[in-house]
């Protein structure tokens, strides 16, 4: 018991610090912003899945679209033309209400009355004749004086916007009375938007109006409009948005009512504002917002000049409630909302007068803070004693049970238009079983390697991972296989190791030998056994490795390159240079777990095996780093090689092609090609012993880049030259030692 005790106390501990992490989010002690991000993504995709697709036609939106500026001129029009449009929408028409998504900051001085009033004021105060028509022109030019006398009496709502903290605060024309007194919701105005200026229309229009609303909306921190603020503090008031607004004009211009309700929950004070338009309550969340329940349908748009000309029908607008925006390029208020990118603002207060008349605008309940906390702390510690216990499997199970009844409960409260937060809890779940799940797999991997290590002492850890992955497949069992194998040796070990003390020999073959592995392994090779300062490697087994040749030539190559850089660590510290000879082979090997009861290895073994350890002890003899038989080259697609001799090898009669590679295809130097070429060029005459022309171009390759291969063969030609070889000589060098 003690020891599954210990065993689970990682686990649990993880679990309570993810646990803890997301209950510091919802007490609002700690800010998780993807939390947030999450809960706006679940509400948007909801609302959307929810969305009805009708047109409602309860609502009109009249467009200054383009049609409507290209008759009537750019905007603003002038005041005399607004008060024709609001007359014809009332007498002709008989809509319900209107209200202006737009604002009149500005007089209107385009009938040159302002000239005039100048003109009566200074120059001809005296002309009788001037002044009897200017007090009967006046009236009729004065098209500010006409607007606000058609605003007069007409159930409407003028449009203004308020200035939010962290927009330049600043004060234009004249606000409507405040909608309500701050302390009609005992305190709790405290957590309302609050404005710190205005733009608002001109005092006699408002004056007139009576009724006014702003139409400024917040996004969220998306920058996506999803709520409507419906109340604002400014100066000791209350003040309604334009929805509220116009549609409090629509019910007869009755005030707007508002209040809180105070209830107690296990314990729990909660305080829900609210308020009234027209005898339609609706619930707010704490800071006076009401969430838009968008419809993927829309709302008839009716062109203003359609209405001016007479040709609207009278049906599309009677009895309407009446919203003047604008579709037209440049005047087009475009807004971010779940259901687009490009929405027009004056549809966010028709969407919004919609769901107040419907009763289905969402609201946050008060209690939701604590009930949102609640059921993040019960499922989290629900699951985090549980999942480590009852194993993936379960846990997968367990998760998506309690997962399922967020998902139900978040439905039932959206039914009740209640918005709720669910991210917090969603991610509480699926983080625990994520991490629990994560710490199960890294803790079998540790047992894994544990183990890997343990058969590491004994065979290649290659072997060893793959037993642990799938042992039931795999044989250690003898068996022959094409394969290639590599052997790499210092050259001049034995006068190496007498100048260095046995510690600081210890750490230079540490050093290289650590280097040439790791050079093995990222080829995916497996490292047979080290002999003193030899290394011999094969590849091909235990895993299938159909491009074995290539990797183990490219072994040899990376273990060539990699030396300038070891033996510049190596002349820091004093230490003699580090050159080595590679020999690589290819062909029928055995393979198996070979030795006796008292020691077993994983190697390779035949007479492959053994060519390949020769071709290492002979690169010396021709000066080079590599040397790679021909069956490597026909099996290595990748790699340019360059032919060296042919050989017979002590205890071998067939003779053996020699190469050395010169790097990847495509990658090689043309001077080197151009070397490799002409040297086999050479190699040809001085197996047909035409010695002459061998001779001089292995003299001119010599002159152009130095080698002790060009000195090898120079040297035989001219041994040769004085001793012939017999008659059937075929060109093939025999090697009498190892």
């Amino acid at each position: 018991m003690k020891l599954q005790a210990r065993k689970l106390a990682i686990p649990w501990l993880i679990a309570a610090v993810w646990l803890f992490t997301l209950v510091l989010h919802e007490a609002s002690v700690l800010h998780l912003g993807f939390v947030d991000r999450l809960d706006d993504t679940i509400y948007d995709l909801n609302l959307k899945r929810a969305a009805a697709r009708i047109v409602d036609d309860r609502i009109a939106i009249l467009d200054i679209d383009e049609a409507s500026l290209k008759e009537i001129g750019r905007w603003p029009w002038s005041r005399d033309k607004m008060a024709s449009l609001v007359d014809r929408l009332y007498s002709d028409y008989g809509i319900m209400a209107m209200g202006f998504d737009v604002v009149f900051a500005e007089p209107d001085i385009s009938s040159g009355i302002a000239t005039l009033d100048q003109l009566a004021k200074k120059d001809l105060v005296g002309n009788k004749p001037f002044l009897s028509q200017y007090s009967r022109l006046r009236p009729q030019l004065d098209f500010d004086g006409r607007f606000a006398e058609t605003l007069s009496g007409k159930l409407l709502s003028l449009g203004y916007y308020f200035i939010t903290p962290g927009l330049p605060p600043g004060v234009t024309g004249a606000l409507p009375s405040a909608s309500l007194p701050e302390n009609v919701l005992g305190g709790s105005e405290k957590n309302l938007v609050e404005a710190i200026g205005y733009g608002a229309n001109l005092k006699n229009f408002q004056d007139a109006a009576g009724i006014g609303g702003y139409f400024s909306v917040l996004p969220d921190a998306d920058g996506t409009i999803r709520k409507v603020h419906l109340l604002t503090r400014y100066q000791g008031g209350l003040y309604e948005a334009l929805s509220a607004a116009t549609l409090s004009a629509a019910y007869g211009g009755e005030p707007l009512a508002a209040g809180v309700d105070e209830s107690n929950i296990v314990g729990r004070h909660y305080r829900q504002p609210w308020v009234e338009i027209g005898g339609i309550r609706v619930n707010l969340n704490a800071d006076g917002g009401a969430w838009v329940p968008y419809s993927a349908g829309t709302f008839p748009y009716v062109s203003a000049i359609d209405v001016l000309s007479g040709k609207t029908e009278k049906s599309l607008l009677e009895n309407r409630i009446v919203l003047v925006g604008s579709s037209a390029p440049g005047m087009l208020d475009l807004r971010v909302t779940p259901f687009s990118k490009a929405f027009p603002g004056v549809e966010i207060h028709a969407h919004m007068i919609a769901a107040i008349l419907d009763g289905n605008s969402g609201f946050t309940p008060p209690w939701t803070h604590d009930a949102i906390l609640a059921l993040t702390l019960i499922a989290g510690l629900l699951l985090a004693f549980s999942l480590p216990v009852i194993g993936p499997i379960y846990g997968l199970g367990l998760t998506l049970l309690v997962i399922a009844g967020m998902v139900g409960g978040y439905w039932g409260a959206w039914q009740k238009h209640w918005i709720l937060p669910l991210a917090g809890p969603l991610v509480t779940a699926v983080g625990l079983y994520l991490l629990s799940t994560a710490y199960g797999f890294l803790a079998e991997t540790r047992n894994k390697r544990q183990i890997t290590k343990l058969f590491g002492q004994y065979v290649p850890p290659e072997l060893a991972e793959e037993m642990s992955r799938d042992p039931q497949n795999y044989s250690m069992e003898g068996q022959s296989r094409e394969m290639t194998v590599l052997f790499s040796d210092i050259r001049g070990f034995t006068n190496f190791s007498e100048k260095l003390p046995p510690t600081e020999l210890a750490e230079v073959l540490n050093n290289y030998l650590g280097t040439m592995t790791a050079i093995v392994q990222q080829n995916k090779g497996t490292i047979d056994k080290y002999i003193g300062d030899a290394v011999m490697a094969f590849w091909n087994a235990p895993l299938d490795m159909p491009s074995h040749a290539e990797a183990a030539v490219q072994t040899a190559l990376d273990m060539q390159a990699a030396l300038p850089a070891l033996n510049e660590q190596f002349a820091a510290r004093n230490w003699p240079n580090v050159k080595i000879g590679v020999g690589v082979n290819t062909g029928r090997m055995s393979v198996g777990d070979m030795g006796s009861v008292f020691r077993m290895s994983y190697t390779v073994m035949g007479d492959a095996v053994n060519l390949g350890s020769r071709l290492e002890g002979i690169t010396k003899q021709y000066g080079v780093g590599i040397l790679a038989t021909q069956t490597t080259v026909e099996a290595d697609d990748r790699h340019v090689f360059m032919k060296v001799d042919d050989v017979r090898v002590k205890g071998k009669e067939q003779p053996v092609a020699i190469y050395e590679p010169l790097g990847l295809k495509g990658g090689i130097d043309p001077a080197v090609n151009s070397h490799a070429g002409r040297f086999e060029q050479a190699f040809a005459a001085y197996q047909h012993q035409n010695w002459d022309e061998a001779e001089t171009l292995l003299k001119e390759l010599n002159t152009e880049s130095p080698r002790a291969l060009y000195d090898i063969y120079l040297e035989r030609i001219a041994h040769f030259r004085e001793a012939p070889p017999p008659e059937n000589w075929d060109g093939v060098f025999v090697y009498t030692t190892k």
